[in-house]
């Protein structure tokens, strides 16, 4: 149970990680498909059912438990039990108090923290700062199934129930914040998450290597400080301690909070270390405290892929919730990951941050072995609802020179255009879908994930295939904007791509016998260097080619991503440039209205925005005008019932967002957010 065999090679192992563009084999043995096992323990009572006198390892997430390869909590989890280890699952625990920690006794290895597959204030509120009204990750959707900052509470209270008991903290929350770091909904600059939670190491990235290592050196009496040598792990230094005389010395967290160029700096220096096969140890001090991040791990290949995705899964969530649905679970469980990793460099996405720019890919034979499995399943409908990952056509694409790649630094393989070295065949892509399509209890194979469309071009043959059988009737892209600025900001193709794809799209869905297949483009709002000029721009462009997006995204600056230096300090980090930010709420909202523009309630707010930007002559009844001149009756009820809704609630102008109505607020800044029964009114100073 405790992996102790695997110790003596791993030694080897770890020496070999350090040359070669792929990582060592890091798990065991195991065939592509196997039958799936029961869900790992839950409860007390499931782990006295196995006979388990204890645990190796207490997993705490604050995802509900579902044991399905789209969920870190069901790989990870698998991964450790396939090594050998005892796991326990402990979901959304009550973080009040430490009993929900105790629930299996103190694990003899480890505690692995994460807040779940989202950082836990992204999860919560909304770009406008306002709490959401469901969570996907919940069962029944229901907010209020952990705290804010999330991985915070959790390495509290690991510490409170076990003390000595090692804390290795992980997922995207942490990853993303292993340094000092810019929080959105604080609107300042926080430091290391790995102060914050005191855990003794934070494991980033994607977690499969780095959890089965650890769990294996601490089997074999290692200390959580000799782990410090591993790949993707960050970890604090005590004050007299010496940090790495190899590393770069980033900024300080006191400097990055005091003077935005040198955050600025921070993040390009941190951003040209994110290459596995180059990157250089960090250190950035916190007043006489050090935190060291570690270079990333290095890309699994497509053996350990095959194996992680080829462990017994159940595909379900845990029988606990019984009849409740899970919304995360609802959209993906009939979907397929064929590889992780994403080269498009987007400064907005995390993606690249968290999976590595460097493409991971799954064999053909072990995705279509997932695939015959779901068709001989019986509540399997037959349509599989996404066959992709991060995006939909960067499958077993990679770098021509693997000698260039290995001191590459480059932020994007496709921006500004594309690498003359990156191999962009599509051609194991088609095979993988037309074999697909062939699977016995397979009707349908869909596309789902995002399709990158200055590559799709580049294959008639892959637009053929897609927009013949793989799309259900409808496609979704995100050229996410028009305004040159703002795609070079984003490191997306400019608009020209688009309608070029668009055009492809519709001549090969006529080709292929649908000419009603039609695309559903996503665009974003408030993006650094976006303006009112620019937000009118893309409206107008909306209107000239009959788009009415039913959803739009606003910004929201996620730690780490380049875009959000630029939200916080209005400079791009690379170039230097100054950068229009719409930081103002109601600047946001504007941009928002504009992308629907054609909705009533946003009448209001679209006229306030024609007429800031000096554009009353899109107010009118001319072909470009994006409103009439009089507000239509749905525009005036709409505000109408706002102001009524707003007079129900109490929300009056002394009042804010989260306070009950009539509650006289005891500090009128801070709402009510998920800290329920607080002893303090008020939040502890920032640090």
């Amino acid at each position: 149970m405790s992996g102790d065999a695997s110790v003596s090679k791993l030694s080897c192992a770890r020496k070999e990680g350090s040359a070669g563009n792929v990582a060592p084999t890091m798990l065991p043995e195991l065939p592509l498909v196997s039958i799936a096992l029961p869900h790992l323990p839950a409860t007390r009572v499931e782990m006295d059912r196995r006979g388990w006198d204890y645990v190796d390892v207490v997993f705490v997430t604050g995802d509900a438990y579902i044991d399905h390869p789209a969920f870190a909590m069901g790989i990870l989890g698998r991964v450790l039990e396939a090594a050998g280890f005892r796991v326990a699952i402990l979901s959304q625990p009550d973080w009040r108090t430490a009993e929900a920690w105790r629930n299996f006794g103190k694990p003899r290895l480890f505690f692995g923290i994460s807040a779940g597959n989202m950082d836990s204030m992204i999860n919560h509120y909304t770009a406008n700062k306002k709490v959401r009204n469901d969570d996907a990750y919940s069962p029944g959707g229901v907010i209020g199934r952990r705290p804010d900052r999330a991985t915070l509470s959790y390495c509290q209270r690991a510490r409170e129930a076990y003390p000595g008991v090692p804390v290795i903290a992980g997922g995207v929350e942490a990853s993303l914040r292993r340094l000092a770091h810019y929080d959105y909904w604080s609107d300042t600059v926080r430091r290391s998450i790995v102060l914050d939670s005191k855990a003794d190491l934070v494991a980033f990235g994607m977690g499969e290597q780095s959890i089965v290592e650890i769990a294996r050196r601490l089997a074999a009496g290692e200390s959580v400080k000799d782990l410090r040598d591993m790949r993707g792990v960050a970890y604090a230094l005590g004050a007299k301690e010496i940090p790495p005389v190899d590393a770069i010395v980033l900024p300080s967290y006191e400097d990055m909070k005091s003077d935005k160029q040198k955050f600025a700096t921070a993040t390009r220096l941190i951003h040209h270390e994110t290459n596995p096969l180059n990157a250089r140890r960090l250190v950035q001090y916190h007043d006489r405290q050090a935190v060291v991040c570690n270079p990333p791990s290095l890309p699994i290949g497509e053996q350990d892929m095959d194996r992680i995705y080829g462990l017994p899964y159940t595909r379900k969530p845990h029988p606990i919730y019984k009849h409740e649905r899970i919304p995360a679970y609802e959209t993906v469980k009939d979907s397929v990951t064929i590889m992780r990793g994403c080269f498009g460099g987007c400064t907005f996405c995390s993606i690249t941050a968290h999976q590595g720019r460097i493409i991971q890919s799954r064999s053909q034979g072990s995705i279509l072995s997932e695939l015959r499995s779901m068709g001989r399943d019986p509540s399997f409908t037959g349509v599989v609802s996404d066959i992709g990952g991060p995006t939909a056509n960067m499958y077993q694409m990679k770098c021509l020179k693997p000698e260039v790649e290995a001191i590459c630094r480059r932020q994007s393989c496709v921006h500004p255009k594309i690498c003359k070295l990156l191999g962009t065949d599509h051609g194991p892509l088609i095979d993988l879908m037309r074999e697909s399509r062939a699977i016995p209890g397979v009707k349908k194979v869909l596309v789902a994930s995002g399709i990158r469309t200055d590559l799709a071009r580049r294959s008639p043959e892959y637009m053929a295939e897609l927009a013949t059988h793989h799309v259900g009737g409808h496609l979704k892209v995100a050229p996410e904007h028009t305004d040159p600025e703002v795609l070079k900001r984003m490191k997306k193709p400019d608009v020209q791509d688009f309608g070029k794809f668009a055009a492809t799209f519709r001549d090969a869905s006529a080709a292929g016998g649908k000419p009603k297949q039609y695309l559903v483009p996503y665009f974003i709002a408030s993006h650094p260097g976006s303006d009112l000029g620019a937000m009118i721009s893309l409206a107008l462009f909306l209107k000239r080619n009959g788009y009415r997006p039913d959803q739009v995204q606003d910004f929201i600056p996620a730690p780490f991503d380049i875009a959000t230096c630029m939200y916080y300090t209005g400079i791009d980090p690379f170039t230097g440039d100054q950068v229009h930010v719409a930081r103002n709420l109601r600047d946001r909202k504007l941009q928002r209205a504009l992308l629907q523009f054609f909705k009533p309630e946003n009448y209001f707010e679209v006229r306030q925005a024609l007429l800031k930007a000096g554009r009353s002559d899109l107010i009118g009844s001319g072909c470009d005008c994006l409103i009439a001149a009089q507000p239509p009756k749905a525009a005036i009820r709409a505000r109408m019932e706002k102001a009524n809704r707003a007079l129900t609630e109490g929300r009056y102008v002394h009042t804010t967002d989260g306070e009950r109505p009539g509650e006289k607020p005891s500090n009128p800044a801070v709402p009510a957010g998920y800290r329920p029964n607080r002893k303090t009114a008020t939040r502890r100073p920032t640090r």
